[in-house]
This record gives C-alpha cells, structure tokens and sequence, in this order.
C-alpha cells in the first residue's frame, strides 16, 4: 500500500510517498526557515500563508520523486494535531480534499505520534519501549506499547527542551534556528565554564521536566553562575546550557528505565538531532540498552513518519471521515 503523507503543523511543508510502512519513496520538505530568521522564530501567520502557497507543488514534487501518479495512491494521511492551528488547517483541508478527489481513505495523524514513530520506518523496534519525544514544541517520556498504544510517563510542566533553545539563542542573537547554533557553538566551549542550576521538583513530578529556571538562568543570571576562571563567550555559554539542558532530560530517562524495566528506547522530534543528547543516549548501550534515533532528515518535521504511521492505521481498518479537522492542542493521551 502506497500512503501520502502531508506535515504542516509549523514551519515545514512537507509530502513524502511511503509504501508499506516503511520504503521512503519520497519526501520532500520545503523549510521556512530563511523567512522567520528576520523575526529569530516562527510567525504563525506567516507560516500558514507560505503552506497555502506551497503545499500544492510539494505534494507534486513527492509524487514525481517516487516516480508515481495520484492514481497510485491507496490513501492520504496528514497531521491534524497538535501545532499551529492556521498551519494545520491547510494541510487537513488539502488533505481531505485530494483524498475526496481520489476516492481514497484519509487519515489524520497526531503529530506526537508520528514523531515517535519516525524511527521505526528505519529501525524497527520491538514493542515496548521507551519514547522520548523532544522538540521546540514537546518534551515527552512515554511508555510505547505499540503505533497507537502511548503512556506519558513525564512532561515539561513549562518550556519545552527546544523552546528553551530557541529563546535563550534569540536573547543573545545567536541565530536560528536556537537548537542547531547552540549545539555549534557548544563543539568550540567549555560545558563547565557556567554551572547552571536544574530544576527541584517533588516525587510526585519524578519524571517531568522544567526549564524555564534553566533558560532564566541562563538569560538573567549568567555571570552568578559563571566560573571565576573561565572566559564569558559565546561559545562557552552554549556548551554549558546545552550541557544542563540535556542532563536535566537524560537524569529522568534513566530514571523511567530504572522504574519501568525497559530496555529498549528511541527519541524523536527535532531535538534528537542534537549531538550531545544523541551521544549521552548511545551512551546507555554500554549498559545494555538498545537505543535508536531517526536519521536528521526524519528527526525534523516531514511528511515520511506521518505517512508510515498512517500505513499502520490503514493496515487495520482505521481512517478519519471528512469532519475531522486540527486541533492546536494535545490530547487523547494516556496519563500514569
């Protein structure tokens, strides 16, 4: 079965062609970065005039690229939450349309999801494990029982772990977008030139996250926390919050691992592409773990995990009906 899928939830437009769940035949994803840069993040409004404008011909460019027709299509599967509603909106109503079109099921997909799906089209993972999804938007450990079966074990309570870099990188005009700078910039400093401070949360939050103190820190009171020795640059100042950042995530991952007995876990969402987290992650194969990512292409938003997650739902018989329509916001997760 070939599935289109459609990814609109931010600043991406992005189609790409799957079959059978896991051959990429195609995916395509025209970034906006160059025109938020001006603005050191995205513009809602702006983002959903550019998909209107563009989601037409990347949908044709993903088809050329897999080298098929509409007609060989079997279904059309889009993100419909959470993200920017107005940027949603345009690739749900696309969506629906060229399904209607084609006489073909379509089939919404929740964004968070697809995300911890993404690196099952490339290495495939036994259920179940755990998911950590972190992005600009979501900081997330799950329990993965299966495609559609996920359990929050912990969340941010504030910023996400990519909104934290991306707020801190505009406060110093570092550039955008903040997560890729920052992990740049870290290569060249020192991670203990500044000893920023984690979070105190209770029992009760044992697998949550908070970084708005970090990133407060971070913009308000750097010099309390710089080393007496140690230089005030650029460089050193990304190192050191990356370095805080990422041990605030990976001290409750291996606390969920502890807890739960899993010994398998994958991340997903933007963030995973960064190079620390992805090496304190590989890290826990020595402890016998098994650990996998998406490659960087599937790491960011794109229409490949959104159409290799609705292949799993076409499998089995469920589609959406044309009164679906986005939805800014998370829902329909399981709590522990």
């Amino acid at each position: 079965m070939i599935v289109l899928g459609i990814e609109t939830s931010c600043d991406e437009c992005s189609a790409a062609v799957v079959r059978d769940g896991h051959e990429i035949m195609s995916n395509v994803i025209a970034t906006q970065i160059e025109l938020h840069k001006p603005y050191q993040g995205v513009v809602p409004e702006l983002a959903s005039r550019l998909h209107t404008e563009w989601i037409q011909q990347v949908v044709e460019a993903a088809l050329a690229q897999a080298g098929i027709t509409r007609n060989d299509l079997d279904a059309v599967a889009v993100t419909s939450r959470p993200g920017l509603l107005g940027s949603l909106l345009v690739g749900v109503s696309f969506a629906k349309c060229y399904a209607s079109a084609l006489s073909i099921p379509f089939i919404g997909i929740d964004h968070i999801r697809a995300h911890l799906y993404a690196s099952q089209i490339e290495n495939p993972l036994e259920y179940p494990y755990l998911g950590v999804l972190v992005s600009g938007g979501h900081t997330v450990i799950c329990r993965v029982e299966g495609y559609d079966d996920v359990t929050v074990l912990g969340t941010t309570i504030d910023d996400a772990i990519g909104e934290a870099f991306d707020k801190v990188a505009k406060f110093y005009d570092l550039g955008f977008p903040g997560g890729v700078v920052i992990d740049r910039l870290s290569q060249k400093g020192d991670p203990t030139a500044f000893l920023f401070p984690g979070p105190s949360l209770d029992e009760s939050h044992r697998f949550d996250m908070s970084y708005s103190g970090l990133k407060t820190a971070v913009i308000n009171q750097k010099d309390r926390f710089r080393r007496p020795d140690a230089e005030d640059t650029p460089e050193n100042l990304a190192a050191s919050f990356q370095r805080q950042a990422v041990g605030i995530l990976m001290k409750r991952v291996r606390l969920a691992l502890k807890e739960t007995g899993l010994k398998r876990i994958s991340a997903g969402g933007g963030v995973a592409a960064n190079s620390l987290l992805r090496s304190e992650l590989k890290a826990l194969e020595k402890s016998g773990y098994t650990v996998t990512f998406p490659s960087l292409k599937l790491c960011t938003d794109n229409g490949a995990m959104v159409a290799g997650l609705g292949y799993r739902y076409l499998k089995d018989g469920i589609t959406s009906d044309a009164h679906l329509s986005a939805t800014a916001r998370v829902t329909a997760f399981k709590k522990k």
